[in-house]
């Protein structure tokens, strides 16, 4: 039941129709007897710097999820960012201080690099192809590379892009190597697709599946569908894969924590979650 004392978290994004984030916490919250709600709010990334700002100027907001495409215009619109999200170029947490400011930080890399390690994948050594160097993208790539991985190759439409996050890693991890400018997937080790490609019918596959090997593990982002065009054509060449929920649940403990609501498990978050799709 939200009241005139419930806490708001806003979900920030657009279109705003695959988020799952409200079905993940919003029963959370009611089971721990926590009240806050999560609140889907759909913002055209012409209107996102006016309305961020109108925003945060609400008395009862705690902070904010943040979601495509507005992760990397969020950077320049806070007051402090963590070195997580500096790293990563983007954010998709903003949390309101009690002295009115705001600072942002970064958990999608942590919560797709915690989601493929507790699967078995070993990423000390692999090479790693990227696809998408946007705000997911850049964050996961930036966790993997904190993993120890030997290689990560990026691939993205808009090759500045790539090229931006290259030099953002070439920085920070120095012994790694990184590449750009191909997305063929043949002969990498783990292979994520962090591009919005799968949220429309009808669109293109992010890889070419015949180059992808059985050995393969396929990671995916896009939540409009549990298992993506991408996933199904992994899954049937024998490819072990990450829905992008997963990354989505492994991340919220870390969330919940940064907003102060405690911190939970995946699985219990699981247990109550009420997706769909």
């Amino acid at each position: 039941m939200i009241s005139g004392k419930t806490t708001l978290v806003a979900h920030l994004g657009f279109p705003t129709e695959s988020f799952k984030a409200p079905m993940i916490y919003n029963p959370w919250f009611e089971k721990q007897g926590i009240d806050a709600v999560v609140v889907p709010m759909g913002v055209k990334p012409e209107d996102y710097p006016a309305a961020f700002a109108a925003l945060f100027r609400l008395t009862n907001i705690r902070g904010a999820l943040v979601t495509m495409p507005h992760k990397i215009t969020t950077m320049g619109l806070v007051d402090e960012v963590t070195p997580t999200a500096k790293i990563a170029g983007a954010c998709n947490a903003v949390l309101k201080r009690a002295d009115g400011t705001l600072v942002g930080d970064q958990f999608d890399g942590a919560g797709f690099v915690r989601g493929v390690l507790r699967k078995g994948c070993a990423l000390e050594g692999a090479r790693v192809l990227v696809s998408g160097s946007g705000g997911v993208g850049s964050a996961i790539a930036a966790s993997l590379a904190a993993t120890g991985v030997a290689e990560i190759a990026l691939f993205d439409a808009y090759a500045a892009s790539a090229e931006a996050l290259a030099g953002r890693l070439r920085t920070h991890y120095p012994a790694l190597a990184v590449s750009t400018g191909s997305n063929d997937p043949a002969g990498f080790d783990l292979v994520v697709n962090a591009t919005p490609l799968g949220m429309k019918e009808g669109d293109p596959l992010p890889f070419d599946v015949d180059r992808i090997a059985a050995s393969t593990f396929v990671g995916e982002v896009v939540m409009k569908s549990e298992y993506t065009p991408l996933l199904r054509a992994a899954r049937d060449k024998g490819c072990a894969v990450q829905v992008g929920t997963d990354m989505l649940f492994e991340m919220i403990p870390a969330y919940l924590e940064f907003f102060g609501f405690g911190t939970a498990t995946a699985d219990a978050l699981r247990a109550e979650a009420k997706i769909s799709y």
